[in-house]
């Protein structure tokens, strides 16, 4: 896990004004939209050229609506588009990128 932490130390996180150090850029974007900053969200998702920012971007492009948009970058992210609610998705990439380090 990043920093030792698992998914309810991370969403306690989000009550700081800051993110806490040692998290990838694509963890980041997350915690930046749980703050309600999509634009640096997205600035973040963009800084990590890979799958797994890929994957985020995609969410954000989601909940942006730009259903075409984010469906690119679900196929970059090898996923298959969403369909459960803005807030289950954000909580399952969340679980995943904070199980896989």
């Amino acid at each position: 896990m990043i920093c030792g932490m698992d998914y309810d130390s991370f969403k306690q996180t989000t009550a700081a004004a800051a993110p806490p150090a040692g998290l990838s850029a694509a963890v980041e974007a997350l915690w930046w939209d749980a703050k309600g900053d999509w634009e640096k969200a997205h600035e973040r998702a963009q800084a990590q050229d890979d799958a797994i920012g890929a994957w985020v971007h995609a969410y954000l492009h989601r909940k942006e609506g730009d259903q075409s948009n984010a469906g690119g970058w679900y196929r970059r992210a090898g996923k298959e588009p969403a369909t459960v609610s803005l807030d289950a998705e954000w909580e399952a990439i969340a679980r995943a990128l904070l199980a896989a380090t």
